[in-house]
């Protein structure tokens, strides 16, 4: 039975990951910030394990610690993120750092010290495994810098700048990573009706944008990563194409396959 660990798994993705790959037979190990694990979702394949918060220092090591001593991760799917809207006039410091702890520092500080646990799968010698596991660090287009366009303007400084930190450090770990036959995904889900984007005033636009439930983003994803192959390990990947990136044929062009290769 194939084993998944989802970091932030308490709403949106996470929590619809959780559900998706609990219903077709993986151990799914879930983490939530909070102290005592949630009542939802619940399914006998889920194992909570809580007080996990990415953007503290100490999150990875608590992390490899809390799982039981034969797990090994055959795919570990970083959802944790965090959103404030900014304005060129009202950027906020302190909301800056925290984005870019929970987008881009945590998830580094967590892979490494699952991997130096030995708590993801390997190829290396003497493990007997045909195949390492995956990492999938969930993303999205506003961090691509070259999806960036005039008609979208500036704004959102952070949020977008830490997804673009978020991408180099995918790039990085897969590069560290391939000896072990580890694969590294990021992947842009979608854009999706959850809370955090409501919660910035994306609500508006998610008739117009094709904004899709987590459920039918994890739908989505969930083949693609089954596809990611190592020989792919690094890339940034929009399993659903460009339906939902507004920016996407001003850049590339039209007649845009799914899934889509997008640009850094």
């Amino acid at each position: 039975m194939p084993t998944t660990l989802i970091v932030g798994a308490t709403r949106g993705l996470g929590a619809a990951l959780a559900t998706a790959y609990a219903d077709v037979g993986h151990t799914v190990y879930a983490t939530s910030r909070s102290s005592s694990p949630p009542s939802s979702p619940s399914h006998p394949n889920i194992t909570w394990i809580p007080s996990i918060d990415i953007a503290t220092e100490s999150a990875g090591t608590a992390l490899a610690s809390a799982l039981p001593p034969h797990a090994i991760v055959d795919n570990l799917i970083v959802t944790a993120g965090y959103f404030v809207s900014e304005t060129f006039d009202e950027p906020h410091w302190s909301e800056q750092v925290t984005m870019y702890t929970t987008c881009a520092v945590g998830p580094l500080f967590a892979v490494q010290a699952l991997v130096q646990a030995g708590k993801i799968k390997t190829t290396l010698a003497g493990t007997g495994d045909t195949e390492g596991g995956k990492v999938v660090l969930v993303s999205s287009e506003s961090g691509s810098i070259g999806l960036r366009h005039q008609k979208e303007g500036g704004g959102n400084y952070a949020h977008h700048a830490s997804k673009s930190a978020l991408n180099m450090v995918g790039k990085l770990l897969s590069l560290d990573l391939k000896e072990r036959g580890i694969t590294v995904a990021i992947v842009h889900p979608g854009f999706m009706r959850t809370d955090m984007t409501k919660n910035v005033g994306y609500d508006q636009y998610w008739d117009s944008g094709g904004a899709i439930t987590p459920a039918e983003a994890a739908s989505s994803l969930m083949p693609f990563i089954e596809s990611f192959t190592l020989d792919m390990t690094g890339e940034f990947w929009a399993p659903r194409g460009a339906t939902d990136i507004g920016t996407a044929e001003d850049v590339m062009g039209k007649n845009l396959p799914a899934p889509l290769q997008l640009p850094w």
